[in-house]
């Protein structure tokens, strides 16, 4: 098969350099466009914030890795991003890799829930622009088929691998719904909106923000469908919560211990969490000691962490095994693209002949002899074409040996001269 295909990930350079080779959806539909025009008659391009990837069948069979590096290169201009961030695959590597990646056990976090959705719409940006044709297609249909195989039937996507999540999972074990809680989320950065979404996500029941800066405060309320509550009068209005998760860049104590000793008062001493999950930490530790105050940080948390991607990383071989058998379907049907021709064209040569030797005795017959000849040879032909047939199906359908499916179709060929055949029935019936 001859695919061909370069990748950027978190194996190959830094995040800087990632980052910096991103394509948004514009320039994709773009760098699409000149492959197309340049190098490749179908392919796709996958790029997110950690890999950038390109595949595709070349317009001539050999490709210069080279030339499409540079194609990239000189389409997203990065300093300091060489050929040597590059990985390279070809022919069946490429299709593993690519199910791979939709699987997600080539990801920076293993079985990371996000890539399958990312590869599904670098397909369908594929197909919108005519860049994916029959083959592509069918890698695609595999590589999905893959993917989901392994959420379903692994666990690689089971248990929280960041930090935010985690938190989010202990709080609905120490409480068994949160339909009827009140959750404070302090930081309005990165992982003070990650952790917001996913209690959003949970169904928390009243879901609020505090940020120093009022501006970052409300932008993120707004995301989350959440109220403020104004950083300066922070500590008068904690006790109303149940969960406290604080995600600052605080330098200092945001809460001490007389702070959750207080609220714990005005709370009458009712259960509550506290998640602090920023670095250095916002909540003095020694609260843990206060009844009925569940507290955890970055600590205990990342130890929950660590186990959960373990447990993906212990999924791994059986994802593979999932990975080998979608490719030995997809190659099954590869295979046939070969033999099916060569079939047909050999039951065309065989009865073209019975068709020709019928003729010449038609008219010294009578109908009805020729009726039950015609009915003999046609069962005769049958007959001595089946096992040829069989065997052939039997070999493309193992998906096993490219080349050797290759090599017996084109003997096959050669053997009765299907070539010339097929080239002679193409100029009878006005092909070129």
């Amino acid at each position: 098969m001859n695919i061909f295909g370069i990748t950027i990930n978190h194996r190959t350079a830094p995040i800087e350099l990632r980052e910096a080779l991103y394509l948004s959806k514009n320039e994709t539909i773009d760098l699409i466009n000149k492959l197309k025009s340049d190098l490749f008659t179908e392919g796709f391009v996958l790029s997110t914030c950690n890999r950038t990837e390109v595949f595709g069948f070349p317009q001539k069979n050999l490709l210069d890795y080279n030339q499409l590096i540079k194609i990239l290169l000189d389409f997203k201009k990065v300093n300091g991003l060489t050929a040597d961030n590059f990985e390279k695959f070809f022919s069946c590597g490429a299709v593993r890799h690519i199910f791979s990646v939709a699987s997600g056990i080539d990801s920076m976090i293993t079985g990371d829930s996000q890539v399958l959705a990312q590869t599904k719409e670098a397909f369908e940006i594929s197909e919108d622009l005519n860049f994916a044709g029959t083959i592509m297609r069918r890698i695609f249909d595999f590589a999905v088929k893959a993917g989901k195989r392994a959420i379903k039937e692994t666990a690689i996507g089971e248990g929280a691998v960041t930090v935010s999540y985690a938190a989010v999972q202990v709080i609905e074990k120490i409480f068994s719904s949160l339909e009827k809680k009140s959750a404070l989320v302090i930081g309005a950065g990165e992982t003070g909106e990650i952790a917001a979404a996913n209690l959003k996500d949970k169904g928390v029941g009243k879901l609020a923000i505090s940020n120093r800066t009022l501006s970052k405060a409300e932008a993120l309320a707004e995301k989350v469908h959440g109220e403020i509550v104004p950083f300066q009068f922070l500590k008068e209005h904690i006790h109303n919560f149940d969960i406290i998760l604080s995600a600052t860049s605080a330098e200092g104590l945001i809460l001490n211990f007389d702070d959750i000793q207080k609220m714990m008062r005005m709370r009458k001493n009712t259960p509550v969490v506290l998640m602090d999950i920023a670095v250095p930490r916002d909540i003095d530790p020694e609260v843990k000691k206060i009844e009925n105050v569940f507290y955890h940080d970055m600590d205990s948390l990342k130890i929950i962490v660590d186990k959960n991607i373990q447990k993906r990383k212990n999924e791994i071989p059986q994802v593979k095994k999932i990975i080998m058998e979608e490719l030995i379907n997809f190659f099954s049907w590869y295979n046939t693209l070969e033999i099916v021709p060569a079939i047909k064209s050999l039951r065309e040569f065989f009865e073209e002949i019975r068709i020709d030797e019928l003729n010449k005795i038609k008219h010294k017959i009578c109908e009805e002899d020729f009726i039950k000849l015609e009915d003999m040879t046609r069962r005769m032909m049958g007959r001595l074409l089946h096992n040829p047939t069989i065997k052939l199906r039997e070999l493309a359908e193992t998906g096993t040996n490219i080349q050797e499916v290759a090599t017996r179709s084109a003997i096959l060929k050669e053997l009765f001269n299907l070539n010339n055949f097929d080239n002679n029935n193409n100029i009878q019936n006005g092909k070129s």
